[in-house]
Order: C-alpha cells, then sequence, then structure tokens
C-alpha cells in the first residue's frame, strides 16, 4: 500500500534537505513496506522520466549478493563457514582464513588490494591480484578484532566462482538476480545509467568519475541497481526468498559476528551483512561507495519494512545515516501495523502440559503460546521464545537460544518440572521434590 500524500512530501522533505547539504547531483529514494515499494522519490538532475529505474553503482551492497551466494553453498552442504578458503583456492595469500571470518570482516587481513587505488584503476585478473597480494599484509591475528576488507571479498568471490565451475558474475545472475526478478542490476552499466561525479569541495564544479570494470575485485563492490531493483531486493532481506534463501539463513546472516569498540558498538557485522542501531532495535544490509556514486539499502525485519536511496556523487553523504532516517520518519508518521492475533488451532502435545505459570527459584515465569511459539513472560516481557520442533521444545530467543527445554514427567505421568541446561522451573517457587535449585541444601 503506498504511502498517505503528506507522508510521501515528509520522506521528499528528507531527501531535499540531504541534497542541498551534501551537494549531491542527485538523490533517488525508496521506502519498502510489507514487500512492495510504497514511495519512491528523487531530488536534484535525477531526471524527470523515472528516476526509480535509472542504474546508479551500488558499491559494497555488491558483497551482500557475494555473501548470499556463499551461504547458498553452505546450505547446500558444498562449503563450510568455519572451512580455510584454501580448501578450495589452495595456497594464495590470507587464504588460511576461514569463510566466516571472510564474510565478517575478522580476518585481520589488509582493507585494500596492495597496487593503485582498485575502485578507480582498471580490474586485474585473479592471477594478477594473487600475486601482488601474497598474505604478508595482515593488520590484526584472524578473530581479533574488526577490521573491514574489500580485499577479503575478492577472496569469497572466487571460491563461489570455483565451486561453482562458473564466474562470479554467471553465479550472481543465475543465482539472485533472475530469482529475484532483478532485471535492472548488472555487472556493466546496461540501459539508462547515471554518471558519477566528484563534486569539487570549494568550485562545487564537477568532474566525471570512471566507470571501470574492477575484474577480480568486483565481489566487493561491482555491481550497478536501481531503487526499483534495491526495493525489490530489500524485500527480499525481509521475509526470503525460497529459490534464493529462506529468512532462517538471512536471519543467520544476520548474528553479529564482530563489533567494533571504538565505535561503541553503535554498528557490527553478520556474515556478509552491516548490522546497524536503529529502527525496531538493529537494521540490517548494508551501505556502498565507488568514485561517483553513493547507495544503502536497509531494512528492520521486525517492521517490514526497508529504505533504500542511491546518489551519484563520490562523497558527502552518510547513506546509512539516511536510510536510517528514511525509516524512522516512515515509522513515525505510518506505524507498522502488527500482525493479527490468530486463535490457536491446535496445541501441540509437547506443550499441552507445560502452559502456565513456573518458577525458576523464586522468580515467576508464565508460559503460553505465541504464533506457534512457547514463549515464557515475566512481568509481562517475553524473556524466553521456544521453537516447537515435533516433538522437542528448542531456544529461539534469549537465555536458552539453542537449548532444549526438557518437559520432565513423574511415575504417574504427570509433569514434574521443567529442566533446560541445569535451569529447573517448578510450578512453585523452590519445589522441595524437584531438583536443585529446589532440591538445594537446606531448602524444606
Amino acid at each position: 500500500m503506498p504511502v498517505a500524500d503528506s507522508t510521501g512530501r515528509r520522506l521528499l522533505a528528507l531527501l531535499a534537505q540531504r541534497q542541498v547539504s551534501s551537494r549531491l547531483p542527485a538523490l533517488v529514494a525508496g521506502v519498502v513496506r510489507d514487500g512492495e515499494l510504497a514511495w519512491t522519490g528523487a531530488y536534484g538532475d535525477a531526471g524527470e522520466d523515472d528516476p526509480a529505474d535509472v542504474q546508479y553503482r551500488i558499491g559494497s551492497i555488491t558483497k551482500t549478493f557475494t555473501a548470499v551466494l556463499v551461504l547458498q553453498l553452505v546450505r547446500d552442504g558444498r562449503l563450510d563457514l568455519d572451512q580455510p578458503a584454501s580448501e578450495v583456492l589452495g595456497d594464495v595469500g590470507y587464504a588460511e582464513r576461514s569463510l566466516r571470518q571472510l564474510l565478517g570482516h575478522g580476518s585481520g587481513m589488509q582493507s585494500e588490494p596492495s597496487g593503485s587505488w582498485w575502485e578507480r584503476s582498471a580490474g586485474v585478473s585473479w592471477d594478477q591480484l594473487v600475486a601482488r597480494n601474497d598474505g604478508t599484509g595482515g593488520v590484526f591475528q584472524p578473530g581479533q578484532q574488526f577490521h573491514y576488507s574489500n580485499l577479503g571479498y575478492a577472496l569469497l568471490g572466487e571460491v563461489v566462482a570455483r565451486v561453482l565451475e562458473q564466474s562470479w558474475a554467471d553465479a550472481v545472475e543465475a543465482r539472485i538476480l533472475d530469482p529475484l526478478g532483478l532485471a535492472r542490476t548488472s555487472y556493466l552499466p546496461r540501459g539508462r545509467a547515471a554518471q558519477g561525479w566528484s563534486v569539487d569541495p570549494y568550485a562545487g564544479t564537477l568532474t566525471p568519475e570512471p566507470a571501470t570494470d574492477t575484474g577480480a575485485m568486483a565481489p566487493a563492490g561491482q555491481l550497478w541497481s536501481t531503487v526499483r531493483d534495491l526495493a525489490r531486493y530489500a524485500a527480499f532481506l525481509v521475509a526470503g526468498h525460497p529459490d534464493v534463501l529462506d529468512r532462517s539463513w538471512l536471519e543467520l546472516a544476520s548474528h553479529p559476528q564482530v563489533g567494533d569498540r571504538h565505535a561503541a558498538l553503535e554498528f557490527g557485522h553478520g556474515l556478509g551483512f552491516q548490522l546497524m542501531r536503529g529502527g525496531s532495535g538493529m537494521l540490517v544490509g548494508h551501505t556502498g561507495s565507488m568514485p561517483g556514486f553513493l547507495a544503502a539499502c536497509l531494512v528492520d525485519r521486525d517492521r517490514r519494512t526497508g529504505a533504500v536511496l542511491v546518489s551519484n556523487a563520490t562523497s558527502g553523504l552518510p547513506p546509512g545515516v539516511l536510510a536510517r532516517d528514511l525509516l524512522e520518519e516512515l515509522e513515525r508518521l505510518e506505524s507498522t501495523l502488527p500482525e493479527p492475533w490468530r486463535p490457536t488451532s491446535a496445541v501441540p502435545d509437547v506443550v499441552a502440559d507445560v502452559l502456565g505459570v513456573w518458577h525458576w527459584g523464586n522468580t515467576a515465569y508464565v508460559a503460553s503460546l505465541d504464533r506457534g511459539d512457547l514463549v515464557m513472560s515475566h512481568d509481562g516481557l517475553v524473556v524466553l521464545r521456544f521453537e516447537i520442533r515435533d516433538d522437542r521444545i528448542v531456544g529461539r530467543v534469549g537465555y536458552h537460544a539453542g537449548e532444549t527445554l526438557h518437559v520432565v514427567h513423574r511415575d504417574d505421568g504427570s509433569v514434574s518440572h521443567l529442566e533446560c541446561a541445569t535451569f529447573v522451573y517448578t510450578r512453585t517457587p523452590y519445589d522441595p521434590d524437584a531438583p536443585i535449585p529446589g532440591g538445594a541444601p537446606g531448602v524444606s
């Protein structure tokens, strides 16, 4: 459903303010809600004929496409996140790093490849890239801390190409672009495309930036796209797609792998995805920059919304901040409608005798069903959430995430207590007939 006209005006005002203050030749953006492009706007010299269909370079948003390819291969059992890249690439620089470390920028390797600035230079082949980067330029121990590495994504792209026995670009097209219908996303500009500009900081004049083919570095930042295609991609990042990755894999990729203490954990990085504080709690996606271009694609899964934007300037705009501002303004003016409550059609046998009040020591929790999950609430707030998997109850959110909640029965078949990783929950505080804490010494 499109936004109201008044909301659209406020969103456009945000674009206008940023276009002027950042001195951007053009700025185009869109917001996504419930899987649909709900609004799009443009300011500056973006063209009058459907600016949302003009291609811009999206820079490091490309990395999320590379990450999706890697995760597909992990899902299919052809790769393992903790295997070193050397198992596929052989003995080349930095390949002893694990795929997880490369995806999350925790590899400790250098940020940029040796040689001239790759983003503004003609691309080199894989063999040339390997010859220039022998692994001696690492700056931290693997796994020590966050350190963004464009070079790491060149390795990931080559891993994908070798496992699939096709080029990285062909893999992106066949396994992501085609299934999602991203017909206006491409390796090189195709059709209507913006010129990238460098804006002189004093005179305000424009210098054209080159539209390079980055060769072996392409998996780090090569792709071109449009606001309309990025909106479709944002909808995928919210809900998943059966022919690409389902939501469970996207949620796995959104678990923080590394953060930066110097940024006070304002942001983090998952498996190929940037994590930013904002919205309902955390925004997921990526920002992008290449000479002449800036972009962002961020989603708020809990609110089922997303913001995308592109601009044709080398610098001046913090694209992630503007994307976050667009999402905040959308929520302020048109709050997300929660998914409707629906009555439970059938209570799973495994939790039939679990519902109601339980105590951990003397702390009371209420166990109830919520959208197919078992949840435990304290003082009205859900603090534990469990997924019901046939005859198992497995933690999804909270301290017991990943752990199995066991329902312990007495000899007569009635439920004695619940137990999860030594935590014992009883119907009454400190039940003396239950194990510790109920049966703790001195408790009668």
